[in-house]
C-alpha cells in the first residue's frame, strides 16, 4: 500500500501505483483494472485541495511521464504531466500568453483541464475550459481517442441549469449538442483519462500594470471594487480582507490587487495611494503574485501544523451579490469563530475563498457544519458551491445542494456510458 495526500492535507491509500510512459501503456492498464473490476484514480502534481487526485482504494495513476510540451503560433500541444508555470514560460519565451493563472502555477495541466481551473486572470480571460481547443482521452476500455472543438456529443443529454455567476466547477455541464471538450473539462477525472491537450495561445499583451493596493477599511476597499470592476483592460481583482492582512504582517485594513493592460486609470478615492505598490514590470508582477501566494501558503501551514486539513471554501455569487455574501461571511464567521477566519481570493468574480483557522477539533468540525450552511445561503443567491476547485471527495457532498437527484442522476447516466462499472475517480463528485 502506498500513502498519497494532497495539498489540503487530505490523505488516502493505493494498492499499486502505476506511472505510464504512453497512451498504449496508459490503455492496457485501464483495460485490466477493468476486466479485474479495480478503482483507478487519476494523479497529476497533486497540488488540488478537494481530494480528487486522492485514492481511497484501488490504483493510482500518475501522469507524470506525459511531459510533452510543443509550442506554435497560437497554440500549444502539452502533456497534461506538464506544470502550469512550464506552459506559461515556454508561451512567453515564444512571445506568446496562456491566459489561465491558478494561484499554483505547480499544478499539472491535467489537474487544471480535470477541475477546469481558474484564477485571478480569469476576471478578464474565463477559465481552463475557454482556452482548451483538442483533447485526447485513454477511455477505461483501452480506446484512445482524440475530441477537437466544435466536435458534439453523439447522445442525447438534458440541459443541467447553470448558476448565475462568472465562474462554474460543479458537476458535469450538460446542455443539448455540447462538445466532448466541454464535458471532459471539470469532468474530475471521471469519464476518461486525460493525456494531451491543444491549448489556445494569445499574443502577449503589452504594457501591464500591476500593482497591490492598501485601504484603511475592508469596506473602502469593496468601494473600489465596485468602482473598478467595469474598467476596460482591468485582468486581476483579488481581495484580501483585514485578517488576511494581518496574516501578512501589514498594518492596513484590507488590500485589492490589480493588474491592467492599456492606459485606463483607477480612481483611487479611499485607498492608501502612497503606501500601496505597484510596477510594471514582470519582476513587479511576481512580486506581487508571491504575496498574494504566501497568504494560502501560510493558512496551510498553520492549518498542518495543528493537524488539520485545509477547509477552504469555494463558493461564487452573481456580481450583485458579492457584498451580500460577504456581510453573511464575515458575521456568521465572527460569531463562530471570532477574529480566527480569513476572507481572501477573485473578488471581480465575486468568488472570495473563507478559511477558518481552528484550534480545537470541535472548531474544526464546527468549521465544516457551517460551510454546508453557507453553500445554501450561497445556492440560494444563485450562487455556486464549487467555483474553481472541483469537488472531487472532499466537497462531493455539495452536488446535492447545488442540484436535485434528477440532475444529478442525469450526470451518473453520463458516467456510465463512458465508466460503466464506476471505476474511474471513485468518490469524486458524487456520494
Amino acid at each position: 500500500m502506498t500513502d498519497i495526500t494532497d495539498a489540503s492535507g487530505y490523505a488516502g491509500r493505493a494498492e499499486q501505483v502505476f506511472t505510464p510512459r504512453s497512451e498504449d501503456e496508459l490503455a492496457a492498464i485501464l483495460a485490466r483494472a477493468s476486466s479485474e473490476g479495480v478503482p483507478v484514480t487519476i494523479m497529476g502534481a497533486l497540488t488540488g485541495l478537494a481530494g480528487g487526485a486522492v485514492p481511497k482504494s484501488g490504483w493510482a495513476i500518475s501522469m507524470a511521464q506525459f511531459r510533452k510540451l510543443d509550442v506554435y503560433p497560437g497554440k500549444a500541444r502539452v502533456g497534461t504531466g506538464v506544470l502550469l508555470r512550464d506552459v506559461q514560460g515556454a508561451a512567453t519565451t515564444s512571445g506568446q500568453f496562456y491566459a489561465p493563472d491558478p494561484t499554483e502555477n505547480t499544478s499539472s495541466i491535467g489537474g487544471n483541464i480535470g477541475a477546469n481551473a481558474s484564477g485571478s486572470r480569469s476576471f478578464m480571460y474565463g477559465a481552463t475550459r475557454r482556452h482548451v481547443q483538442a483533447v485526447r482521452v485513454v477511455h477505461m476500455d483501452g480506446r484512445i481517442t482524440e475530441y477537437r472543438r466544435g466536435q458534439k456529443v453523439d447522445f442525447d443529454v438534458p440541459r443541467i441549469p447553470l448558476p448565475r455567476t462568472r465562474k462554474h466547477s460543479a458537476g458535469y455541464r450538460l446542455e443539448p449538442g455540447m462538445d466532448f471538450i466541454d464535458l471532459f473539462v471539470g469532468s474530475e477525472g471521471t469519464l476518461g483519462v486525460v493525456t494531451e491537450a491543444e491549448l489556445q495561445l494569445l499574443p502577449a499583451p503589452g504594457e501591464i500594470l500591476g500593482g497591490v493596493v492598501f485601504f484603511p477599511t475592508e469596506e473602502a476597499a469593496l468601494d473600489a471594487v465596485d468602482r473598478w470592476r467595469p474598467t476596460p483592460g482591468l485582468r486581476m481583482l483579488e481581495f484580501l480582507d483585514s485578517r488576511s492582512i494581518k496574516l501578512m504582517e501589514q498594518p492596513y485594513g484590507a488590500a485589492v490587487l490589480v493588474e491592467m493592460e492599456g492606459d485606463a486609470e483607477l480612481d483611487m478615492t479611499g485607498a492608501l495611494e502612497d503606501e500601496s505598490w505597484f510596477g510594471s514590470s514582470a519582476a513587479d508582477r511576481e512580486r506581487f503574485r508571491q504575496f498574494r501566494h504566501r497568504l494560502p501558503e501560510r493558512i496551510h501551514e498553520r492549518l498542518r501544523r495543528g493537524g488539520f486539513v485545509v477547509l477552504a471554501t469555494d463558493y461564487a455569487v452573481p456580481l450583485e451579490r458579492n457584498r451580500d455574501i460577504l456581510a453573511i461571511y464575515r458575521s456568521v464567521l465572527t460569531q463562530n469563530f471570532g477574529d480566527k477566519f480569513v476572507m481572501f481570493g477573485h473578488i471581480g468574480d465575486a468568488h472570495v475563498h473563507t478559511e477558518v483557522l481552528p484550534e480545537t477539533t470541535q472548531e474544526w468540525k464546527l468549521a465544516t457544519d457551517i460551510a454546508v450552511e453557507l453553500a445554501k445561503e450561497v445556492v440560494a443567491m444563485g450562487g455556486t458551491v464549487g467555483a474553481e476547485h472541483g469537488l472531487g471527495k472532499r466537497k462531493a457532498h455539495l452536488l446535492s445542494i447545488q442540484y436535485n437527484p434528477e440532475q444529478i442522476e442525469a450526470m451518473r447516466s453520463v458516467k456510465r456510458r463512458f465508466d460503466p462499472q464506476q471505476l474511474l475517480g471513485q468518490g469524486n463528485l458524487f456520494v
